[in-house]
C-alpha cells in the first residue's frame, strides 16, 4: 500500500489502486452523498439546467458533466442539458461520443482487427516424418 494526500481533504490516507480519482474513503462517500442529492434533484426538476442544479445541489458544473461523461447521470431528449461529443462536437445526453462516431469508430475497429478470427498456419509435414521410438 501507499500513502497520499486527498485531493479533496488534504488528509494523508492508503492508497489502494484504483481508488476513486485520489480520494480518501470519506471525501468518496460525500462525494457519493451528492451524487445521489444531484439524482433526486434532477427527478424532481426535469427541466432544470446544469446551472441550477449546480447552484441547489452545492456541486460544480465539472463534477456534473463528469458524472454524465461517465454515463451515471442520463438525461432525455426533452431535457435542455446536453454536452459535447468529443470527436465531432455534436450535442449528446450522455457519454463521450455521438452515436455516429461511436459507429464510425467501431467500423474502424471492425476493419483494423478484421471480422474473420485469424487462422493459424497449418505446419507443414516433411515427406519423410515418421513417428520415432526410444529404445530402452
Amino acid at each position: 500500500m501507499e500513502v497520499r494526500n486527498c485531493r479533496g481533504c488534504g488528509r494523508l490516507y492508503n492508497y489502494v489502486g484504483g481508488s476513486y480519482r485520489n480520494l480518501c474513503p470519506d471525501c468518496v462517500k460525500k462525494l457519493e452523498e451528492k451524487f445521489q442529492e444531484v439524482k433526486r434533484y434532477i427527478e424532481d426538476n426535469r427541466v432544470a439546467s446544469i446551472r441550477q442544479i449546480s447552484e441547489a445541489c452545492e456541486v460544480s458544473t465539472k463534477q456534473i458533466e463528469q458524472w454524465i461523461r461517465e454515463e451515471r447521470l442520463v438525461f432525455s431528449d426533452d431535457s435542455p442539458i446536453a454536452i459535447y461529443c468529443q470527436s465531432c462536437g455534436a450535442p449528446i445526453k450522455s457519454g463521450k461520443y455521438c452515436e455516429n462516431c461511436k459507429e464510425t469508430m467501431s467500423d474502424q475497429l471492425d476493419q483494423l482487427y478484421g471480422k474473420k478470427p485469424i487462422e493459424e498456419p497449418k505446419k507443414k509435414r516433411s515427406a519423410t516424418a515418421k513417428m520415432r521410438f526410444l529404445d530402452n
